[in-house]
């Protein structure tokens, strides 16, 4: 959240408590605003598409459709779920955990080298950032 020039401590502290009833509340400066959203406000979309492409991954690599996406809950969400859980309970950097399941010269390694290929870092949170001011 940010406050705007007529409002109080008060204020600020309503709202926190209203917004902390159902998620994480945080106060940043106004000109933020526009990266919160391109990581924030949007990131689960780009979560929805890596767990899509993983399954599409499973399937290039011979796998079942229902089996590479494993009942949503069951397979890829749980995942999912439990990566970011980890991120959450451990306070570890995500690199640090990332280097924990990468063993030098393993498979986990070779993926995240493909993907690194890509361009995967910060391209889609910085366009989602451009486009947030652009509608400004």
């Amino acid at each position: 959240m940010s406050l705007g020039g007529a409002a109080t401590e008060e204020d600020g502290e309503l709202i926190s408590k209203l917004f902390g009833s159902v998620g994480k509340v945080w106060q940043a400066d106004e000109k933020l605003f526009d990266g919160i959203t391109g990581f924030s406000g949007s990131g689960s979309a780009y979560i929805f598409l890596a767990i899509e492409a993983l399954a599409d991954g499973g399937v290039a690599a011979g796998l079942p459709r229902e089996l590479a996406l494993g009942d949503y809950g069951n397979g890829l969400g749980a995942m999912v779920l439990g990566a970011a859980s980890m991120v959450t309970k451990y306070g570890k950097h995500p690199g640090q955990l990332k280097d924990d399941v990468a063993s030098p010269g393993g498979t986990a390694i070779a993926g995240v080298h493909e993907l690194e290929k890509g361009g995967l870092r910060g391209n889609a949170v910085v366009a989602a950032a451009k486009r947030s001011r652009e509608l400004s």
